[in-house]
């Protein structure tokens, strides 16, 4: 008796057993089956490792690669070079191209007929980007290494990804390891790199400070050109007199925003660089983007002063900052970006549906407003506004110094406030020197073509 109930316990335990492994089985097959049939082992649908099917088109229609016996691509040059990093390349050299990640929708892959579908030749994948943004984004940057978001807050489509250096997958180039004109030539600055924010970050210092600081719109600094914090100088490009908090972004006072920082805490800014969504890692239809890294503790009170500048150990996900951007315009919170728009037969039929998807809320929105505020009235009282005529923007440059390099990396970062172009962009131009001339001048350039284009 006591084999037979032994027995039965074993034999209850391995069916146990196998209804878990059917039922994890039956899981990843509906989530994973994609990745599992597009491996580029699979010689039905990889040619000597290329995947063989398939087209990707931009938002407009634009074909921008397509198989036919080969991958073949855009005729004109600038827009091959300008989409290389959201379209890849066939050996998936860029990992944030579509011909690698979203092979399985190229595929027409599904669970109930596989990838050996009707149309054998695969499907056709639209992304967000519009290819024409993308070559002025592309030609705007003038040789220069950086990169160029621009995307829409309220519905997450994203305009504009640009990065660089970049190269023509049509006619690909040899590239040695130490080829400096291709350095991190395969890395999508906007999505998968870090960098110093310089200036930029002084909005998330102002953020902690709006809802810490119970005086803050009272308060005046006395800017003399440098601060002193512990044994450390923080110094301003100019002494800037005596300004109040809005004229203290609108100027840029480092002595302002170390003060600021000093005052806040390392521990209150740990928690707004968490809270505003720099430390995320945000899933772009899959893909992940880099998370910010911060470190306020480091080099004491003084490395905290630096870093509440933008400068200190902060390096900062351009994506992200661009997300941040979007919240501030639009109440605190903003639509997740997206690159893919849909996928659809040959003959245009529909074969997805893509879910808007929408940020924790990053800033009270009464804050999101102030900043929106203090913004609007940058452009107003220092960019000019007849630099970015016909445009309600408001923005934030930023000058990274870095110790690597003898130039500046220049950055700028905003929104549109307009309802019929509810756009927000990031720019940096590696090298660039000033925020506001350099970068500045090329997000005017980009926004007057996507705003031109009906985005």
């Amino acid at each position: 008796m006591k084999k037979i109930t032994s027995r039965t316990i074993i034999c209850f335990l391995l069916a146990l057993i196998l209804l878990a492994g059917t039922v994890l089985f039956t899981f990843r097959f509906f989530t994973q089956g994609g990745d599992w049939v597009s491996f580029p082992s699979n010689r039905h649908l990889y040619t000597d490792g290329v995947l063989n099917r398939g087209r990707v088109l931009d938002t407009t229609g634009k074909v921008l690669a397509a198989y036919d016996g080969g991958w073949t691509y855009y005729d004109d040059s600038s827009v091959r070079k300008a989409t290389l990093h959201a379209v890849g390349d066939p050996s998936g050299a860029i990992g944030t191209g579509a011909l690698t990640q979203f092979a399985s929708r190229l595929t027409g892959y599904n669970p109930i007929t596989g990838a050996d579908t009707l149309l054998s030749d695969g499907r056709d994948l639209y992304l967000t980007i519009d290819a024409d943004v993308c070559a002025e984004a592309y030609q705007a940057l003038n040789g220069h290494k950086g990169t160029v978001g621009v995307y829409n807050y309220k519905t997450g489509e994203i305009i504009c990804m640009v990065s660089s250096p970049t190269y023509d997958p049509a006619n690909p180039p040899e590239i040695s390891d130490d080829d400096e004109e291709y350095d991190g030539v395969y890395i999508n600055r906007l999505l998968s790199a870090r960098f110093a924010p310089g200036s930029t970050f002084k909005l998330i210092t102002a953020a902690a400070a709006i809802e810490n600081i119970s005086d803050i719109d009272q308060r005046t600094f006395t800017c003399t050109g440098s601060t002193q914090v512990g044994e450390t100088t923080i110094t301003c490009v100019r002494a800037h007199g005596t300004v109040n908090f809005e004229e203290a972004l609108n100027v840029s006072c480092n002595a302002a925003f170390a003060e600021l920082a000093t005052e806040l805490g390392s521990s209150v800014m740990e928690d707004y660089v968490e809270e505003t969504g720099l430390t995320d890692s945000y899933s772009i239809n899959g893909i992940s983007t880099a998370a910010s890294t911060f470190d306020f503790e480091a080099d004491g009170e003084s490395g905290l002063a630096w870093s509440g500048v933008g400068q200190g150990k902060d390096l900062v996900n351009p994506c992200s900052l661009m997300i941040f951007a979007g919240a501030v315009a639009n109440g605190g919170k903003a639509a997740v970006p997206q690159i893919i728009q849909y996928t659809a037969f040959t003959e245009g039929v529909r074969t997805s549906l893509y879910i808007r998807r929408s940020t924790s809320q990053l800033l009270e929105s009464s804050t999101a407003g102030q900043l929106k505020s203090m913004m609007k009235s940058d452009v107003e009282n220092n960019y000019g506004r007849s630099n970015f005529p016909g445009l309600d923007i408001g923005a934030k440059s930023g000058t990274a110094e870095l110790d690597t390099s003898d130039s500046d990396n220049a950055w700028f970062v905003g929104f549109l406030d307009d309802e019929d172009h509810p756009l927000a962009f990031v720019v940096l131009v590696e090298g660039g020197g000033s925020g506001a001339s350099v970068a500045g001048r090329v997000a005017n350039t980009v926004l007057q073509k996507a705003v031109q284009a009906g985005y």
